[in-house]
């Protein structure tokens, strides 16, 4: 290069990297909330939300409105749509609120999309007996919450993701997940309440 020659021209920098919009999994006992803090933690982050009790074949239901606990033959044709679900909104994020109880029935989910992260709602039977048994109208009876526990195995030290007491608030439990994890670019300044306010117990 000639020294009286102009410098090359500094090439253009590299646009900054920002995370991918969060794939979660809500999972837990039924009546640990699920549906209340999945969908609340769907309006923080701005993702589209989805409860699996929605992809249940009508005979599923029967089994379980009958007070017949779901065996894995049941489950799998289950949590292979769950898991298609996950993986359409792999990129743009998604959360599912989903029993997931088993090791395996996660493998299934993260079969579908590797980068799913499981936050479980964990606390006393008691407290869950309770919560079921003033929810009326819905196909899971009281009577399924001790099969239900029986069978959880909770997320091993190799599995993405995070354990919350589902005793506290639904805000509270917004609040947990959020310090517990990197920010999200798509998450706005302030939490929106959900239909109860936030602040009350998860249904």
């Amino acid at each position: 290069m000639n020294p009286t020659d102009p410098p090359p021209p500094t090439p253009p920098a590299a646009p900054p990297q920002t995370p991918a919009p969060p794939l979660l999994v809500v999972m837990g006992v039924t009546g640990s909330g699920k549906t209340t803090v999945g969908a609340a933690l769907s309006r923080r982050l701005r993702v589209p939300f989805a409860d699996a009790d929605d992809f249940h074949s009508a005979a599923n239901v029967a089994k379980m409105s009958a007070g017949t606990p779901l065996d894995d033959d049941d489950r799998l044709p289950w949590l292979r749509s769950v898991g298609a679900w996950l993986a359409e909104h792999a990129v743009g994020g998604g959360v599912m609120s989903c029993s997931a109880l088993k090791r395996a029935y996660r493998d299934v989910l993260r079969q579908a999309a590797p980068q799913v992260v499981f936050v479980h709602l964990h606390g006393e039977p008691e407290l869950v007996r309770r919560r079921v048994a003033g929810r009326p109208g819905h196909f899971m009876p009281a009577t399924l919450v001790a099969s239900q526990f029986a069978i959880l195995e909770p997320l091993q030290p190799d599995e993405h993701g995070l354990v919350l007491d589902l005793g506290r608030s639904v805000d509270q439990l917004v609040q947990d997940y959020l310090a517990a994890t990197p920010p999200s670019p798509t998450a706005p300044a302030e939490p929106s309440p959900g239909p109860q306010g936030d602040s009350g117990e998860p249904r």
